[in-house]
């Protein structure tokens, strides 16, 4: 009888017991979650660095050699090294192509290379270096043009990144301008165009990737 007292004493789990288990979980899953939320901040804090970036790296070349990187037509003469000549280009105060080119005659593409050469940005500056287009937090290209991208943008110069999921581009559309992904200078859309004929979206999905243009 007493055998079976102590038996039934050691099976199972007490209320007590179970509400410490309940207290670890949710210790647990909060820190899970909180971390999660830290790493999210950051990125999007990373993001955001890479637009403020590219307007220091245009002033400071500009600053130094009075010519627009990438549209420089003296560029061998002013970060040019002898054993890397870089590209040229026509001088006519437009950086032509588009942001994502991956032709190493479009100015654009030319950009990286006139900015890395000055020292203003880090980076490969061989032209067919594979790792030669700057990327992201994301992951996704990043890059400039002179032509608006988004229908009815404003701005001397215009800066895109790619592959930015919804809920990281309305925080960046909410730290860099207005907040409403469809007007402003930041805006957001699936598809750009170098003269202008793309929309910027006001509905956008959280878990999509997007690209996100800046005007300056």
């Amino acid at each position: 009888m007493s055998i079976n007292r102590i038996k039934r004493r050691q099976s199972g789990f007490t209320l007590i017991e179970i509400a410490i288990v309940l207290v670890i979980i949710g210790l647990l899953l909060g820190g899970i979650l909180k971390g999660q939320e830290l790493i999210n901040s950051a990125r999007v804090k990373n993001l955001a660095a890479d637009f403020r970036n590219v307007p220091v790296f245009i002033y400071g070349y500009q600053d130094k050699f009075r010519s627009l990187p990438g549209d420089d037509s003296a560029a061998i003469e002013h970060v040019g090294t002898d054993t890397l000549t870089p590209g040229e280009g026509d001088g006519d105060g437009l950086i032509e192509g588009e942001w994502n080119s991956g032709t190493a005659a479009d100015e654009s593409f030319l950009f990286w290379q006139h900015v890395r050469l000055a020292g203003l940005a880090p980076g490969p500056t061989s032209l067919i270096a594979g790792d030669y287009a700057p990327r992201n937090a994301a992951g996704g290209v990043i890059g400039v043009q002179g032509s608006a991208p988004y229908t009815s943008m404003t701005g001397t110069y215009f800066i895109c990144s790619g592959g930015i999921l919804g809920r990281f581009a309305k925080q960046l559309d909410s730290q860099l301008d207005d907040g409403d992904t469809e007007s402003g200078s930041v805006r957001v859309g699936t598809s750009t165009n170098p003269v202008g004929a793309a929309l910027a979206l006001a509905d956008v999905d959280d878990s999509t990737p997007y690209i996100v243009c800046m005007g300056i």
